[in-house]
């Protein structure tokens, strides 16, 4: 018999920018009661109290993950605390979303899917730009079979200033650079749109200020990377921190078929602004554009599902393809 939750209680760890626009579009969609806030900084606690007023606060993860009254825990700390931190609200019989990546390497987020199987409770990924209107109108055509034969991928996600978070910046703490930080969404629309291929080769250059770093502990600020996927497809990516590319940022998701292409990308360098396309030839039609708010679109959809069944689901499966591909482009699988 499945667990029903008419109106989730949450709990958040983690209320710095992102934790806090999470926190808002779950206010905003009024589907979900805010029990806990918490977070090492007296600041983000204050101003994440002015977004959800009455919420109980603290300092501690123990004692939000130890509340009984909880129906999950929202996770948007540093990457080093995901694993750990999802496994414990899994032992404590919580459903968990959490930010992008679930953990640093295949090994960490294979045991977070391991405890969600074995507390059989929800998990979610904060994989926003799935719920954009823009992928969803081009996901539509790919799963039409309009495009004819997919063989190529271009992905891109140049980021014009990196992180200001010193650990993103340490290899042991964040378990990678921008790929991690950025190709990780792009490599999840691709698999997710294709039906998780298998990526059967990877070949890359990882630089950090132009210089390699293979053998070196340090993370990359540009990569670029190519992919063998199944049925004669490849895929192309290349992300960065600090790139001088003219704008704020480039982001673009482009699938080529023997009868046409489709693309996500991002308008005048936006970071929240995306236009879907449509080619024919030499010809476009555009499918969406902006306005579209988005951002909390991904914890909305697991609230959702929570209010039916607080039940493990097997699309949790599904983020071990992404994090083995992560692994491959690191080298740390072949």
């Amino acid at each position: 018999m499945e667990t029903v939750v008419t109106k989730p209680k949450l709990g958040f760890a983690g209320v710095g920018w992102i934790g806090r626009s999470r926190l808002k579009a779950v206010v905003e969609s009024d589907l979900a009661s805010i029990s806990r806030l918490n977070d090492p900084s007296e600041t983000c606690l204050d101003e994440a109290l002015k977004i959800a007023p009455g919420s109980v606060t603290g300092s501690e993860f123990e004692e939000l993950v130890s509340d009984a009254n909880l129906d999950a825990v929202v996770i948007a700390t540093p990457s080093a605390l995901h694993m750990q931190q999802a496994v414990a609200a899994f032992e404590s019989g919580k459903a968990v979303f959490c930010q992008k990546p679930l953990g640093r390497n295949l090994e960490e987020v294979k045991a977070v899917v391991d405890a969600a199987r074995k507390s059989n409770r929800l998990l979610g990924a904060d994989f926003s730009y799935r719920y954009t209107t823009a992928f969803q109108k081009i996901h539509t055509v790919i799963k039409s079979g309009e495009l004819g034969k997919i063989f190529a991928v271009d992905l891109k996600f140049h980021n014009a200033y990196g992180p200001d978070k010193p650990w993103f910046y340490d290899l042991s703490l964040s378990g990678g650079g921008c790929v991690l930080d950025l190709g990780i969404h792009l490599i999840d629309l691709m698999l997710f749109a294709l039906d998780f291929p298998e990526v059967k080769t990877v070949s890359r250059s990882l630089l950090a200020k132009g210089v390699s770093v293979k053998g070196r502990n340090e993370v990359e600020d540009y990569a670029n990377v190519f992919m063998e996927l199944d049925n004669d497809a490849t895929a192309q990516l290349a992300c960065s921190w600090n790139l001088s590319a003219g704008c704020e940022a480039v982001i673009e998701a482009s699938f080529f078929g023997t009868n046409g292409g489709v693309s996500i990308k991002n308008v005048s360098g936006s970071f929240y602004d995306f236009e879907a396309s449509r080619y024919y030839g030499t010809n476009t039609e555009v499918l969406a554009g902006p306005p579209d708010d988005w951002g909390g679109r991904a914890l909305v959809d697991f609230i959702q599902r929570l209010s039916r069944t607080n039940e493990y689901n097997r699309e949790a499966d599904e983020y071990l393809k992404s994090a083995a591909v992560l692994d491959k482009i690191y080298g740390r699988i072949s």
